[in-house]
């Protein structure tokens, strides 16, 4: 059986598996045991290629897979076929593979495609690690579709390691994407749920080499072709922020998340806002503008307190205590479990599966788009480069997420237009967001450290006087970049 398998992954605390297996009881419901053995070549050509290939007894029958990524997180290709070949006499061995069970699909050409180019014969497939899962399941219908739910507990095996499985899928089976948002969104505060990203061939594949189980994930390069149209440009780079955003956000929410982990997921939430609003024309969610600003406040509290410390150390201060765990602060963890940030997430993912789910602000061609937004947005960082000094905090900090949105929408449309001319404008933007930075860093230590001393903490006025002192060499550094940055040749402009 072949498809085009739509499908969500969900984590969730151990503690609501309870209540989420009470929904798989009843008519309909099915509960099996199910042990798989998953191949690649030596050289892990499958796994760089997000290719799965497995043999799975499923009660008394096996099962051959192929499965290969699609378009989106949510979208994957699959063929299935059953083994018709009689089991073995002990009822133990694992029956041959045969690649040709999956001739003439989708899923197989991909998998052809990857042999054949690494000159990899069917030979070299070897099994690398397994599963062995007791999974409930149960089809729903849900707003004109049909759902299979299967909730998994088990373990992945690789040698002698051994990794717990607990996690929720929801696929459509029938009917449109809509039905997914309809069912995870009633799921998914009700229970905690939080989308995951790594399928269980990835985090296999892991365990097997031995390798961190949650790798942080940062941007990819933008190396894609821009799509012709603006809507598709659209859709692709929505795609592209939340294949980012989800796999930190995962790591965040299950507590295997460390500081690289926020700070991407920051990045990915940033362009995934500068997105909306440059192409989409749209403000992003509520859930994802508090989601970012309250990892903001963490980040301020983690990154900046420790980096100004040091320096602050470095220039005579006398040890300064600041609480960088104040009440009020959300944990990173707490954030990403946040169940109006997952339904915004959800929101976003089932659009993108929709062929009419995202509209571009402006219907025609992608580089015509890319050329106006730039523009737009380089003008207002030129202009606000000569008074930069002079300008209020705010406005200040406005001109900083102005450079930010201006990067990202470069690097987005980066290959629709001349690749050296790109890297140049890009190599001219990097100081005057360093100085940004390094001025607005400037600008949240004053007020942490400000308001340490006014709360009693005296030796923190040092740390105030510094910092004022540092004020006006910071901005006269982001009026340089700006104004050097202004000067340089716009590689949109023909």
């Amino acid at each position: 059986m072949s498809s085009h398998e739509i499908e969500l992954k969900f984590g969730f605390d151990p503690e609501a598996l309870p209540a989420l297996a009470a929904r798989f009881t009843g008519e309909g419901s099915r509960r099996e045991h199910l042990q798989a053995h998953y191949f690649d070549t030596p050289a892990r050509l499958l796994a760089q290629h997000r290719i799965a290939l497995r043999l799975r007894r499923e009660g008394d029958r096996w099962v051959q897979t192929l499965k290969a990524q699609g378009r989106m997180v949510a979208h994957r290709l699959e063929h299935n076929a059953t083994v018709l070949a009689p089991e073995p006499a002990d009822g133990a061995a694992v029956p041959p593979l045969d690649l040709s069970r999956h001739d003439g699909t989708p899923a197989g050409d991909a998998l052809q495609e990857v042999l054949q180019a690494a000159g990899a014969p069917a030979a070299s497939l070897q099994p690398v690690y397994g599963t062995d899962l007791w999974r409930r399941s149960l089809q729903l219908n849900v707003a004109g579709g049909r759902i299979e739910a299967a909730l998994d507990e088990g373990h992945i095996l690789a040698g002698e390691r051994r990794l717990p499985v607990c996690e929720l899928e929801l696929e459509l089976l029938e009917g449109d994407a809509s039905a997914l948002r309809v069912l995870a969104s009633e799921w998914l505060p009700t229970h905690g749920l939080w989308l995951s990203h790594a399928t269980k061939a990835e985090r296999g594949e892991r365990l097997a080499r031995g390798e961190p189980l949650w790798p942080v994930v940062k941007a990819a390069a933008h190396r894609i072709a821009v799509p012709e149209q603006a809507t598709d440009w659209l859709h692709d780079s929505v795609v592209g922020c939340l294949s980012q955003i989800v796999p930190n956000a995962d790591a965040v929410a299950q507590g295997e998340g460390a500081a690289e982990h926020v700070h991407q997921l920051r990045v990915g939430l940033r362009r995934l806002r500068t997105v909306l609003r440059e192409l989409a024309g749209m403000e992003a969610p509520a859930a994802l503008r508090e989601a970012f600003s309250e990892l903001g406040r963490w980040r301020d509290r983690d990154t900046v307190v420790s980096a100004t410390g040091a320096a602050l150390q470095a220039a005579g201060a006398p040890a300064i205590r600041i609480d960088t765990r104040p009440q009020g602060v959300l944990t990173p963890q707490a954030v990403a479990r946040d169940s109006a940030l997952q339904l915004a997430l959800l929101e976003l993912t089932v659009q993108g599966l929709r062929a009419d789910g995202l509209q571009a602000a402006e219907a025609g061609k992608a580089r015509a788009l890319a050329r106006h937004r730039l523009q737009r947005l380089h003008r207002q960082v030129a202009r606000d480069a000569d008074g930069f000094e002079a300008l209020a905090t705010e406005d200040q900090h406005r001109t900083r997420k102005r450079l930010k949105r201006l990067r990202y929408l470069a690097e987005f449309a980066a290959p629709a237009f001349d690749a050296k001319a790109v890297k140049r404008y890009l190599r001219q933007l990097e100081p005057a967001q360093d100085a940004l930075g390094e001025h607005n860093d400037n600008a949240v230590a004053l007020a942490l450290y400000r308001e340490a001393a006014e709360a009693g903490e005296a030796t923190a006025w040092f740390a105030v006087g510094w910092l004022q002192g540092r004020e006006p060499i910071t901005a006269r550094r982001c009026r340089k970049a700006l104004q050097q940055l202004a000067a340089t040749p716009r590689f949109w402009k023909d």
